[in-house]
């Protein structure tokens, strides 16, 4: 192949909405004049230039699955998000031709209103168990009854994001960020989703330019806002050339010093992350990205090589994992999963307890559960590998590490500490030059606190 060809997941073509479905968000006619102006010269690539050959490594199981269900589908088409998007499986009658569903399931799924949209891109079909409805990466994109059960304490909005909107689509809760949702459109919806009560067509204003300018103009008056937050919906199911203009009206904002995005796209839709738009957001550095990772049966050929352009395009990103009952609420499936991750340079950075969503019973574990997997993690794998464990504070609290008794008391000077295998060490505590001492209570907070 000639170095001047390019392959066809280099080649971005406009398309006439943000995203596939149930938000019409950037129709030509609603995109800002800048982006406009970009689509039109998204077609001066030659077509002679663009390679049917595409360069994306496909996994055996994707592939076994492209020709047992898509048959006459090709391997570049299979490779294009864009076709992967159109074709999501979003009904009961899609998804039995791929799964064998349960009674349960089919009941689910046969309700005339859902709590959150059913979307799964073929890829992430592709990694589900036909047979067995209790495979984790199953369990977490289909519905089942349970979802339809209220508990108490369970809210629409029980982190109290709404209460933190200054404006439409931004939560500003911290002193120096502000959470920046650009969409309320996600390429495949997860069940214990903490905003189904705004993506996927549900109750939120769609979003729109219009919103994103009062929400860009906020941050501008706000000099205090030094981290933005672009999140949704998934922001990475936006065009190439939308989502430059967002990044590039905010990071033209002198006081804004930091960009993240947060997503699921790497995992469910790994086609998305095209060359093309590594180069594009490499001109905006600082940016990092969390990436939300549930079980290691995701970490796949597909979702590796999209984490590896990620990470080669300078961009460090972290994994933000929900612990969830039955899908990855044990030390080894977790320690799996953690692995793998450091393998494709994604750092665990957060593992959440479940927010108590409307139905969200099913999937939330007992606290102890989370503090029982950091034990198992720290001191038994490196460092790096063990995530903060955090409750995100119904009423908008924020979040709140928490941690095993380490800190055990005081013995005289010293303080009593117990490590990774339960033993009991001592350490001397230097005495105050001002001839002060603390109290054990504030030792305590002191040695609990999360770094």
């Amino acid at each position: 192949m000639k170095k001047d060809l390019l392959s066809t997941e280099d080649f971005e073509p406009p398309s006439p909405t943000v995203g596939l479905g149930e938000s019409k968000v950037a129709k030509n006619s609603e995109c800002p004049p800048q982006v406009k102006t970009q689509k039109k010269n998204a077609n001066v690539i030659s077509i002679q230039k663009i390679s049917s050959v595409p360069r994306f490594r496909t996994g055996p199981r994707s592939l076994a699955f492209r020709k047992g269900f898509f048959p006459e589908v090709s391997l570049a088409e299979w490779n294009n998000w864009h076709w992967q998007l159109k074709h999501r499986i979003r009904d009961m009658e899609s998804l039995s031709k791929l799964l064998l569903l349960s009674e349960d399931e089919r009941l689910a799924l046969s309700r005339e209103s859902h709590p959150l949209p059913v979307a799964i891109t073929p890829y992430y079909a592709s990694l589900l168990d036909k047979e067995n409805p209790a495979q984790p990466v199953r369990r977490t994109v289909v519905p089942v009854t349970d979802e339809y059960f209220t508990s108490p304490g369970e809210a629409e909005d029980p982190l109290g994001e709404e209460h933190d909107s200054p404006v439409p689509g931004l939560v500003h809760r911290y002193p120096d960020r502000v959470l920046f949702l650009v969409t309320d459109f996600c390429s495949t919806y997860c069940r214990y989703c903490t905003r189904s009560r705004i993506v996927g067509g549900g109750k939120g204003s769609p979003v729109n330019a219009a919103q994103w300018e009062k929400a860009i103009a906020y941050i501008e008056r706000t000099p205090a806002v030094r981290d933005v937050l672009f999140s949704g919906g998934d922001p990475l199911t936006l065009s190439d050339e939308v989502l430059e203009w967002l990044i590039s009206r905010v990071r033209n904002i002198r006081h804004v010093e930091l960009l993240r995005i947060g997503t699921k796209v790497p995992v469910v839709l790994p086609q998305r992350i095209t060359p093309a738009l590594v180069r594009m957001l490499k001109k905006y550095h600082p940016i990092w990205m969390s990436i939300h990772f549930t079980h290691p049966d995701e970490l796949t050929p597909e979702t590796n090589q999209a984490c590896e352009r990620l990470a080669d395009g300078g961009i460090p990103l972290g994994s933000q994992t929900v612990l969830l009952s039955g899908v990855n609420d044990d030390v080894e499936t977790m320690k799996k999963l953690v692995h793998g991750l450091l393998k494709i340079r994604v750092k665990p950075y957060y593992l959440y307890q479940c927010d108590p969503i409307l139905g969200s019973s099913h999937f939330r574990t007992p606290v102890e559960k989370g503090l029982e997997i950091i034990r198992g993690l720290r001191g038994f794998t490196t460092g790096y590998a063990v995530p903060h464990y955090v409750i995100d504070a119904p009423g908008g609290g924020g979040k709140i590490p928490l941690l095993p008794e380490y800190f055990i008391g005081r013995s005289g000077d010293d303080l009593l500490l117990r490590n990774y295998e339960g033993k009991v060490f001592s350490y001397p505590e230097p005495a105050r030059r001002d001839g002060t001492e603390r109290s054990a209570e504030a030792i305590g907070q002191e040695a609990g606190a999360a770094p």
